[in-house]
């Protein structure tokens, strides 16, 4: 429980992980008559924003959805464009990342991403390393349905090298093997521009995540719709399958 402060009184109830599949660059763009490479730009100043306010308000872990492994399918010009912000990111907001006291972690499969975006991912990972405060995840390269292939595939080789037995495998088993292992399951997934759907996120560890949508494209989006968001969780009651007490 964190107490409101004077900015936000109506937030007193915070989620310990908030989730956030950062949607609608290209469509806040494409509205205003500009490339898609521009809703891009914009929406790294968005990234800073909310991590930046998340630090503030004591959020424990901010997990961020920055290229799918569907997003491949997009035009070579702009993945190249992505994954040239993405290296640029881990540079230029290094300082303000470790001023924050954050600690920068990485999920998704390495296949394909540049070796010298890959080696500014590792210096900034590791830099931040020995941070104490919010755990900003970044999902890169990032899918649901693989990360579940890569925890049985890890589950396979243990049971084949005798090191675990079938009837030995469970949900703790499969969790354990995930790329976020030892992570807080998400108690609050964000999605913006108004689409209605998972995209391949998370799939394992959102089983009882509330979910929260806006129709506020990503380059828009601010602390105060940040704030909204949290007001609506506070003002959820989980069970978790249960009944109330």
């Amino acid at each position: 429980m964190v107490p409101p402060t004077p900015s936000n009184p109506k937030i007193v109830n915070l989620p310990r992980h908030v989730a956030i599949i950062m949607d609608g660059n290209g469509r806040w763009a494409e509205q205003r008559g500009l490339p898609r490479i521009e809703g891009h730009r914009r929406g790294v100043e968005s990234v800073r924003r909310v991590t930046e306010e998340c630090a503030r308000l004591g959020i424990e872990q901010l997990t961020l959805y920055c290229l799918s492994s569907e997003n491949w399918k997009r035009p070579p010009s702009e993945l190249e464009f992505l994954l040239d912000l993405l290296q640029q990111y881990m540079i230029q907001q290094r300082p303000k990342i470790m001023e924050h006291n954050i600690r920068v972690t990485v999920i998704g499969r390495r296949e394909g991403i540049p070796p010298e975006t890959l080696a500014e991912m590792d210096n900034t990972v590791a830099a931040s390393s020995v941070n104490t405060g919010l755990r900003v995840c970044l999902a890169i390269n990032y899918g649901g349905r693989a990360e579940l292939i890569d925890a049985v595939r890890k589950i396979a080789a243990d049971v084949q090298a005798g090191r675990l037995t079938p009837d030995a495998i469970d949900e703790e088993t499969l969790a354990a093997r995930l790329y976020t292992a030892g992570m807080p399951e998400p108690d609050l997934l964000i999605r913006t521009a108004g689409e209605l759907r998972i995209s391949n996120f998370l799939l394992w560890q959102i089983s009882y995540t509330e979910l929260w949508v806006t129709e506020v494209c990503w380059p828009e989006f601010d602390e105060a719709q940040l704030h909204a968001a949290f007001e609506s969780y506070a003002a959820r009651r989980r069970r978790f399958g249960g009944l109330e007490a």
